[in-house]
């Protein structure tokens, strides 16, 4: 009975040591759950949504071309300030041909200026003539300046059309809904034909092929931990517990209360410190799902 005892004590001894040596063999180094980076894509204009080809769970390439919002008035709007902008020119077009006859004429008026300083030096004119062209060169100089005056607004207009038709342009090329990442469509706020505006959700999407995973731990796991690091990561599976490699990604500067999750008193007084680790995902993990941090010691 004596023996009996003994090697019951004995068994005791090992399965306790297996179970306590490095983190104690049946407990993680740190709990969380996986997340991804989402992106919600809103419209940018105005109207309806001629073309929107997406389904949920779809995956995208970066760029890809999903539809268009409808373009028509904003075509008609750049028509018209075309139009605009044509007739405004033919305006700033009769301003400057008279500009260009009165320089015509300032440039004949001050060679007959430059011959009868001439002539006055041979006494063969007389100084009476000679300030008559002067006077005259001062007439046409102030009428080339008071119709550039007068030409003025003309050009400040077309500057302003210039600047309508650029916006039209950009409304027109932001009424192109383009895929901005790759990654899988998540959900789809809206449908072909719908009546959209300017900032409503069209759809979000993440990349999923890497996943991060948020875990927290204490401040006496930190000296453990350094970015670029690599880890093990656990997720339960019908055959119990699935190993992934992950990386520490980051680390948090400044610690925070134990997020409700953790269901002990304790735990959730204590201040803990985020940490997220990258992980490379084939198809299995999930936005949500939990998961274990185990170090490598």
């Amino acid at each position: 009975m004596i023996t009996i005892i003994k090697n019951i004590s004995a068994l005791g001894l090992i399965t306790s040591a297996l179970f306590s040596c490095g983190n104690g063999n049946d407990k993680a180094d740190g709990y969380g759950n996986f997340e991804a980076t989402e992106i919600t894509v809103s419209a940018e204009n105005n109207g309806k949504l001629e073309m929107f080809n997406i389904e949920e769970g779809q995956q995208l390439k970066k760029d890809f071309f999903i539809g268009y919002i409808d373009t028509i008035p904003l075509s008609l709007k750049q028509d018209q300030l075309k139009v605009l902008k044509d007739v405004t020119v033919s305006k700033s077009k009769g301003v400057l041909s008279q500009i260009n006859v009165l320089n015509a004429q300032l440039a004949t008026a001050k060679i007959n200026q430059a011959r009868i300083a001439n002539l006055i030096k041979d006494n063969a004119a007389t100084q009476k003539q000679l300030d008559d062209i002067n006077g005259e060169i001062n007439v046409i100089k102030q009428q080339i300046v008071s119709i550039e005056i007068q030409n003025a607004p003309v050009v400040n207009e077309l500057k302003n059309i210039d600047v309508q038709i650029k916006q039209v342009e950009d409304q027109i090329k932001k009424s192109k809904i383009i895929n901005p990442i790759n990654g899988t469509v998540l959900i789809k706020y809206a449908e072909p034909q719908e009546i959209t505006s300017f900032g409503k959700p069209l759809y979000k999407i993440a990349d999923l092929n890497t996943m991060q995973l948020r875990v927290y731990v204490s401040e006496p796991q930190l000296e453990s931990l350094k970015i670029g690091q690599e880890v093990t990561i656990k997720i339960d599976s019908k055959t119990g517990l699935k190993s992934y490699k992950g990386v520490v990604a980051w680390i948090a500067s400044e610690a925070e209360f134990t997020p409700k999750i953790i269901q002990t008193k304790d735990e959730r007084v204590a201040l803990v410190y985020a940490v997220k680790i990258n992980v490379k995902n084939d198809g299995g993990l999930k936005i949500g799902m939990p998961a274990e941090m185990w170090l490598n010691l």
